[in-house]
């Protein structure tokens, strides 16, 4: 491996290509036509959280029904109590303008027989707000911005490109950098995955928009790439982080062992009627919430893993029998398809399901401009926190998160964009003193052990011994992987690694300090 000698100048550097990332590019790319903006994605273009979502996004669409206020209120209810309120009105408000720009850009979403958009609900939602596209609307909502992106001359796109950090003092100026200190962000080291060379980008400003961190536990619906590069870059720069405890575990993935990721089963499966059965084929939803299978994912998730852990069961079923076979096969052809795979037919068959980690609720602190405590650094997405989630995400408003702070990201910037000067003096990557790392094989072993820990000691359930256990092991592979790391030539896989370790380590510390049970966040030790 070599490090790229030149250094490779753009105005916007967007680190990830989900919704957050790819909606920000295109509004700054159109506004400032004479701008570059640089996309970089760690594998192709598409491959992100967002192409996964299979729900819909959440909005106000029909107010003889339904009211901005009554999704605050389902929001703040799911967050339970540690919601920003302010931020949540933000959100809701904001979100059928949203919607409006991404119905305009091409993406489709189903309709009725009358020709008014066809409206779903999930769990913890008082109403039916969910626009969705089957039962894959995160990839038509992909399909329809890398269309966009596409057409869009002064965008330009670089796939199996990997982020490995952020750009700071620390580096141009050769000095130790603290975490309440002013920072400024003057780019990023990027990796050419392809070309096996280290580039250096300058930018006068950096999205990150890297998404979730899923890959942390064994089971899990998210991609591969979902590694917490983001969090971990932007901790390492010095960024505030928080909320990071808050884990939401998806009730109801898919129970097919071997398979990897989880496949999802939706919520809106259970907001079209489907009911949660245990081993034994009886209902237990009503034993933990008045609103059984629609209540907040938190609650369902851990009624199913009090459930697995009293039986011995390996999964609990979701009977969607008596729900019309062709409405349901209409709006879910994926999982009808992807069941019939495996000898369920869902008319007759319940589907094996159990808990699977799915999204992050903290991340790195943004305000309402998407700013982080790095000057020049937006973030949106899942990577952030912004206070929308609190400590349990109401479904299907993190694609509507996303797209509302990288609108006002790049709202704020065109009022100072023009104030922000090309960073000067940026020293390329040094991989001097480096060797090739001939034992790949002890970063796929300590992948695997990172996830092992972080399920077994950091999951649904936490103690404060397991904690204690996790934070152990954790110190350990990260005194094994910097010596590793500071010593090989680099690749993406032990860059993961590393980001890996950190998030993890992150999650452990910020749950040790949590002292009350909220959301996502559940301790054995303070029941």
């Amino acid at each position: 491996m070599n490090a790229e000698k030149k250094i490779n100048k753009t105005d916007f550097l967007v680190i990830g290509s989900g919704i957050a990332g790819l909606s920000f590019a295109l509004k700054v790319a159109k506004h400032f036509k004479d701008s570059l903006v640089t996309i970089i994605t760690k594998t192709e273009k598409d491959e992100c959280n967002t192409k996964y979502a299979q729900g819909g996004i959440a909005t106000v669409w029909d107010e003889t029904v339904d009211s901005f206020e009554q999704h605050i209120q389902d929001t703040l209810i799911a967050g339970d109590g540690i919601c920003d309120e302010e931020i949540v009105r933000m959100v809701v408000k904001d979100a059928p303008e949203r919607l409006n720009e991404l119905i305009e850009w091409g993406t489709n979403f189903d309709k009725a027989k009358n020709g008014d958009y066809s409206l779903g609900r999930e769990g913890g939602h008082s109403q039916d707000r969910i626009l969705h596209h089957k039962d894959i609307t995160g990839a038509e909502i992909e399909r329809a911005l890398i269309e966009q992106i596409e057409n869009t001359e002064n965008i330009n796109f670089l796939t199996y490109h990997y982020a490995i950090d952020l750009i700071t003092e620390h580096q141009v100026k050769k000095k130790e950098t603290k975490r309440k200190e002013k920072i400024t962000c003057f780019g990023a080291y990027v990796l050419d995955s392809k070309k096996n060379i280290v580039k250096t980008f300058a930018s006068k400003v950096t999205m990150l928009a890297t998404g979730g961190n899923g890959q942390v536990y064994v089971t899990t619906t998210n991609p591969v790439v979902a590694t917490g590069d983001g969090i971990a870059m932007a901790y390492r720069a010095k960024a505030e982080v928080s909320d990071v405890e808050f884990i939401q575990f998806h009730p109801t993935a898919l129970y097919n062992p071997g398979e990897y990721p989880a496949f999802l089963i939706s919520e809106a499966v259970r907001g079209e009627g489907a009911i949660l059965r245990d081993y034994e084929g009886n209902r237990f939803m009503h034993k933990y919430d008045e609103r059984e299978e629609l209540a907040s994912r938190d609650i369902v998730a851990r009624a199913i893993d009090r459930e697995l852990k009293q039986s011995g069961a390996p999964h609990v079923y979701l009977d969607c029998t008596h729900i019309d076979y062709t409405a349901f096969k209409k709006h879910f052809p994926n999982i009808t398809e992807k069941c019939m795979s495996l000898g369920i037919d869902v008319r007759k068959d319940f589907i094996p399901v159990s808990p699977a980690q799915h999204y992050i609720c903290g991340g790195v602190n943004i305000n309402k401009k998407a700013k982080t405590s790095i000057k020049n650094l937006y973030a949106s997405g899942e990577v952030t926190r912004s206070g929308l989630h609190g400590a349990n995400r109401l479904a299907s408003n993190s694609l509507l998160e996303g797209l509302v702070f990288s609108h006002r990201a790049y709202d704020n910037l065109t009022k100072r964009f023009h104030k922000i000067e090309m960073p000067k003096n940026i020293p390329v990557w040094n991989d001097s003193g480096v060797k090739k790392n001939m034992e790949k094989v002890l970063i796929t072993h300590d992948k695997n052990e990172v996830k092992t820990i972080m399920s077994n000691y950091v999951g649904i359930v936490r103690s404060n011994e397991r904690l204690l256990r996790a934070e152990r092991r954790l110190r350990g592979l990260y005194e094994d992987n910097k010596r590793l790391y500071d010593h090989s030539e680099l690749s993406s896989d032990l860059c993961e690694l590393r980001n890996l370790i950190t998030t993890s380590y992150l999650i452990t510390q910020f749950s040790k300090n949590r002292k009350e049970n909220k959301g996502g966040f559940y301790s054995a030790d303070l029941v």
